[in-house]
């Protein structure tokens, strides 16, 4: 009985494993084992692979290696990022005395300790975004104040794509010295979580202007399980995980060497390969929407138009419920999601919710997010099947 070939278009999920990844990789995973904290030349091995794993990293920040802290993904990347600003000011400071702002439509690793802390006194506002997905800048604007201590955005959406303009907030955060005497840091710190971009965008964080960067390896063709943590020089954060003083006492714990080596190598071809796949993918999404219309014409796409991923579409489809839609195509071999995995199953999208546009969005939302296995021939298959679907 033949094998059923899938198409996978989750890639805003996770991504596959690059072949290219898993040969750096398994050296680390066999023979070369030591500890990198060993003085053995098993230990110094393994220390230098790591070191050359974070250069890259540093190299895709164009940033310092001495700036760039593993973790355990994304999620620990932005609690350490909140937390560990939170923390080295509450030494001194009363947490009802500190204000954050933060969009309406941040990952649920920004927004759950952001509410956590809420419940503990700190303040936090969250700005909306207009019906592209685009955070209001004359709002954030607004809302910066005296004791400010930290301005988080996501450089682009997990679910709908829209990509923020990061570089015009920075700027607005930088000029509002001008206005506002800030008392608890000489400036608000700028986090990004840009987990979902280093694949397609720039996140040189000169350019960007910008002080904290969460990335995070299985988004861009690396390993699960480890991640990685910008942090401007200069800037304090204390720890969430103790233990033997390693990634400079900022993150214990017996570093993942053959995760962070895979990170470091799939960092690398994120870079040599990104203008091209993001010229690829372009073509591809233009081609699959162009098709997708005429099989649902009162479709609608949730997201900016033009500035997103090139690789994500999110739709909602009036009168059809997307999640057995999404169960009947994974049937077919065609895995697609309706909403960010982090969202409790019974909750509609709280993303494609803060568009403000019509409620049935947020209940009738299908993302499909394309990557490197994407192929013109597993399009026109999902095309192909959905069309099927429909008519049925």
């Amino acid at each position: 009985m033949a094998v059923m070939k899938k198409v996978y278009l989750d890639h805003a999920s996770t991504t596959p494993l690059d072949p290219r990844v898993l040969k750096v990789m398994m050296p680390y995973l066999k023979d070369s084992f030591g500890n990198p904290g060993s003085l053995h030349s098993y230990g110094v091995e393994s220390k230098r692979a790591v070191e050359r794993a974070r250069r890259s990293v540093a190299d895709l920040f164009g940033g310092h290696p001495d700036e760039i802290v593993f973790t355990s993904g994304g999620t620990e990347s932005n609690n350490l990022a909140i937390t560990g600003l939170i923390r080295k000011l509450e030494i001194s400071h009363p947490l009802s005395s500190m204000h954050v702002v933060t969009t309406a439509i941040e990952h649920s690793s920004v927004l759950e300790v952001l509410r956590v802390y809420e419940r503990k006194g700190l303040r936090v506002t969250y700005v909306p975004v207009d019906v592209r997905g685009m955070v209001n800048l004359s709002l954030l604007k607004k809302a910066l104040c005296s004791e400010t201590v930290m301005v988080s955005v996501m450089h682009a959406n997990n679910e709908i794509g829209t990509v923020q303009p990061i570089r015009e907030i920075a700027r607005i955060v930088r000029h509002s010295l001008r206005t506002i005497r800030y008392g608890l840091v000489d400036k608000p710190i700028v986090h990004v979580d840009a987990s979902q971009t280093p694949l397609y965008c720039d996140v040189n964080v000169g350019r960007l202007g910008v002080d904290l960067v969460t990335i995070d390896s299985q988004k861009m063709y690396g390993p699960k399980g480890v991640g990685a943590l910008f942090v401007r020089r200069g800037i304090e954060l204390e720890p969430l995980i103790f233990g033997g003083g390693q990634e400079r006492g900022i993150r214990g714990g017996t570093e993942n060497v053959p995760g962070i080596v895979g990170m470091g190598r799939a960092v690398a071809l994120a870079l040599a390969e990104r203008e091209s796949e993001v010229k690829r993918l372009t073509a591809l999404r233009k081609t699959f929407l162009t098709r997708f219309f005429k099989i649902y014409p009162s479709a609608a796409l949730n997201g900016d138009h033009h500035e997103r991923l090139p690789g994500n579409i999110n739709v909602s489809i009036p009168d059809v419920d997307t999640e057995f839609l999404m169960l009947q195509l994974d049937a077919k071999g065609l895995c697609v999601s309706t909403k960010s995995t982090c969202v409790r199953d019974q909750d509609d999208s709280y993303v494609v919710s803060a568009l403000a546009t019509e409620p049935w969005r947020a209940r009738h939302s299908l993302r499909i997010s394309f990557g490197r296995t994407t192929t013109a021939d597993g399009v026109r298959k999902f095309l192909s099947v959905l069309k099927s679907i429909a008519q049925r």
